[in-house]
């Protein structure tokens, strides 16, 4: 309903001071805005830089803007998402990593769609007509069970393992690590169990080469180390080389996630390799999904893969 030629006028202005809408002043304005939230637990994990592309990318293609929003060890992820919701006016959340087991009354106060990606097995169940919440994920337990289960065939029967703590994924890898020993008629060791100090930086190659000085120190007896990170592993096979043993003559080591460090770094490691590529595409086309009131799948588990490398062999 804008008069042609004051429209031209505007158009000319426009061109002539290069005129960029301000989306923060837009937003204001508007219910809500074409950007989508990712509350990420520890972003210095290198672990989520293929999933932060990809989900950019798949977010840009949409015409929608990306928000990262870190959260520290000793913050809560969720009401940090509450936070955005308001300040930020989302159209949706997607929260990567984090806790294990969320909330649901907490949960249940986001009013916009949300996907928990990478870990997570808590979805309240949708009293709406249509669904606002999903889940796409690998089943950390089973998968750590799997990887005891293998260094078990090779014939250990003494698992070191770096854990990040009895909370979140810790816990999810510190469950299937017992229940392997049990499903291989092996005793449980609390000595043989190093868990990492909270901090701002937990999964780094410099707290798996501590973690392993100390074990190596301790003269616990092991014959393995299971490490949940690959970059953890990495600094554990550094710690046992520089002790002036070999990987894996004496020492066999294995890792989990599948980052590219674990392949180039020799000895190549034996590791868990979890699909992220196939996480976060289903993660924010499911979100999209929702965001659309279209009927998605609730719970995506997605399995993952046991490559063995040159860190790890038959006793």
């Amino acid at each position: 309903d804008i008069n042609p030629e004051t429209k031209q006028k505007i158009l000319d202005v426009i061109r002539e001071y290069n005129y960029v809408p301000n989306n923060s002043a837009r937003n204001l304005k508007r219910a809500d805005s074409n950007t989508i939230a990712v509350v990420i637990k520890e972003i210095s994990n290198s672990y989520w830089g293929v999933m932060l592309h990809v989900l950019e990318r798949e977010v840009r293609d949409r015409k929608y803007c990306l928000v990262l929003q870190n959260v520290a060890d000793d913050e809560d992820e969720v009401e940090l998402a509450l936070q955005l919701e308001k300040e930020k006016k989302v159209k949706g959340i997607i929260f990567l990593g984090g806790m294990y087991n969320y909330d649901e009354s907490r949960l249940r106060m986001l009013r916009v769609p949300y996907v928990i990606s990478g870990s997570g097995k808590t979805v309240p169940e949708d009293t709406g007509t249509y669904p606002k919440s999903a889940l796409v994920t690998t089943d950390t337990e089973i998968e750590s069970q799997s990887m005891v289960d293998y260094l078990c065939s090779c014939g250990h029967k003494r698992i070191a393992f770096i854990t990040s703590g009895d909370e979140g994924l810790g816990r999810c890898h510190l469950n299937g690590y017992k229940r392997s020993l049990e499903k291989n008629g092996l005793e449980y060791d609390e000595k043989l169990i190093i868990r990492l100090k909270p901090g701002k930086r937990i999964y780094t190659i410099e707290n798996g080469y501590n973690c392993t000085c100390e074990l190596l120190k301790s003269g616990v007896d092991f014959s393995c180390i299971y490490a949940i990170s690959d970059t953890l592993a990495v600094g554990a096979c550094r710690a046992v080389i520089d002790s002036g043993k070999r990987v894996p003559e004496d020492y066999c080591v294995a890792g989990a996630d599948g980052q590219d460090i674990a392949e180039y770094y020799h000895p190549s490691i034996t590791t868990l390799k979890y699909p992220r590529v196939e996480i976060a595409l289903q993660s924010v086309r499911t979100l999209f999904d929702l965001i659309n009131r279209k009927k998605v799948v609730k719970r995506q588990i997605l399995g993952g893969t046991l490559i063995e490398r040159e860190s790890t062999r038959k006793l």
